[in-house]
């Protein structure tokens, strides 16, 4: 359970993000029931001639409010996410930089799986690969190489646990970014493991509260992450 200064807190971080967003989401001056002018150029490479001609200003704010919301909604999940875990855990942060040799091996290996997967899906646990990287590297020369971890949580028994913290509905190229990402991420830290672990984690299940109401993709198993 989530204490009550920890649900606090979450309270009134989100509370100013929606702030910040309606402060953003500013009165153009346009009548909301009329087309906008046409424009001929935009600094910010946002021109839509089709929608500004066939919408009015009133709708194209709300579609443009909603894309806005859900891109910077999910830097929130990351953040609620290390306020829940430094309350039970040692240590929490985010934008955590893992760096470390990787052996020539496991590079190559992975490159294999996540080209596999794009073209046949995922036909072996992600478990299974894994133990596989672990041991290629273990031996060999290798290439200094930086990953990036969503949220980093280093456990009071000494584990250190790695999260991509993605959209609930992944497409294609993001799974097998993630992918890529996690089995670097135990490849540079293979001397830990099974005490480092990288996974892949989602803020909610859009089918269903429980685990069995998970719609796996073709190409993305993701009860193989757990």
């Amino acid at each position: 359970m989530i204490n009550k200064e920890t649900r606090n807190t979450i309270k009134g971080y989100l509370e100013g993000f929606i702030q910040g967003m309606i402060e953003e989401a500013t009165d153009n001056g346009f009548d909301p029931k009329q087309l906008r002018p046409i424009r001929d150029a935009s600094k910010k490479g946002d021109l839509k001639p089709f929608h500004e001609s066939l919408l009015p200003d009133g709708l194209l704010k709300i579609t443009e409010f909603e894309r806005s919301f859900s891109t910077k909604l999910g830097t929130t999940f990351e953040e609620c996410a290390r306020l829940i875990a430094k309350t039970v855990h040692k240590n929490a942060e985010r934008g955590y930089r893992v760096r470390g040799v990787v052996t020539a091996k496991a590079i190559k290996r992975i490159e294999e799986i996540t080209s596999k997967i794009g073209s046949g899906g995922m036909k072996s646990k992600y478990p299974d690969f894994v133990e596989e990287i672990i041991e290629l590297s273990k031996n060999g020369s290798g290439i200094e190489r930086v990953s990036i971890a969503d949220l980093y949580i280093e456990t009071k028994s000494g584990e250190e646990w790695f999260f991509e913290i993605k959209s609930p509905k992944p497409n294609k190229g993001q799974c097998l970014e993630a992918t890529g990402r996690l089995l670097q991420i135990q490849a540079i830290t293979h001397n830990k493991f099974p005490k480092a672990k990288a996974f892949y984690a989602t803020a909610y299940n859009p089918y269903g509260v429980k685990k069995r109401n998970i719609q796996t993709q073709f190409y993305f198993k993701l009860y193989g992450f757990g």
